[in-house]
């Protein structure tokens, strides 16, 4: 299977596993993946994901060009606005680390655009070329790049189609660090630890509030804060975390 998930506690590594291409993905790849991402959203024993690519080469390359393209040229796969894969429109509110091990275009980048926590290795590659090809990033690029990073740096990824350096990623917020790539996967999985030890259903209502106050009115988004932070004081947790500060103990969060 070209999409491993393993869970490892209360944490979901998913890995892209494809080397020998690039960790490009075909149609039976995505359907894999967008059932991978629905199963870590309604399991409630899971609190993080982890994700990464197979190999030393790719994070993912994209789209297999001899398999979806074609499909999706003759009309035989369609193009919907909600598109489980790259975590388009299924509202996962759980924190997703991603873990950027080589070249990440196309595709690649439009699955790394539904993460939250972003760290890559010194030589990866970022960029949305489809333009170069004729095509268009229909997995949420022109949606999401706009509202991630500066918007003149989002339109030249998505206008130019070209490449930039890990470094002009960090420099544009569209990762978080670059890490050695002997460090690349203990500190997504120490990032994730540390997720996990916040309390869970805190972590999901704020990640909830900030992607869903991105496109309303301000005033409206104030309402939505009170809305779900009221829900989240009302939870045994919110009594358990200010309790065990007291009491000088780590916290015991049951997810209620």
């Amino acid at each position: 299977m070209a999409i491993d998930y393993e869970k490892q506690g209360h944490i979901a590594v998913v890995t892209l596993n494809r080397p020998e291409v690039m960790n490009c993905v075909n149609q039976a790849d995505l359907e894999e993946l967008g059932r991978v991402w629905l199963d870590f959203r309604d399991d409630d024993g899971l609190r993080v994901a982890v994700l990464t690519g197979a190999g030393d080469k790719a994070f993912s390359a994209g789209a297999d060009l001899a398999d979806l393209i074609p499909k999706i040229n003759a009309g035989e796969l369609r193009l919907v606005p909600t598109n489980p894969a790259f975590l388009k429109g299924i509202d996962c509110f759980k924190p997703i680390v991603a873990a950027v091990n080589g070249f990440c275009l196309a595709g690649g980048t439009e699955i790394l655009q539904g993460t939250d926590i972003r760290l890559a290795v010194p030589e990866a590659m970022f960029g949305i070329p489809e333009v170069k090809w004729a095509l268009f990033p229909a997995a949420g690029s022109t949606v999401h790049l706009p509202r991630q990073i500066p918007y003149c740096w989002a339109m030249e990824m998505l206008l130019l189609g070209e490449p930039i350096t890990a470094q002009q990623a960090l420099a544009i917020g569209l990762i978080n660090r670059i890490v050695p790539r002997e460090e690349l996967m203990t500190t997504a999985m120490g990032i994730a630890e540390r997720l996990c030890a916040n309390g869970p259903l805190a972590l999901r209502a704020i990640k909830e509030a900030a992607l869903k106050s991105l496109d309303i009115p301000m005033q409206h988004a104030y309402y939505l804060e009170t809305y779900l932070a009221s829900r989240v004081f009302g939870t045994r947790d919110a009594a358990e975390g200010p309790r065990s500060f007291i009491e000088k103990r780590k916290p015991v969060y049951e997810g209620r």
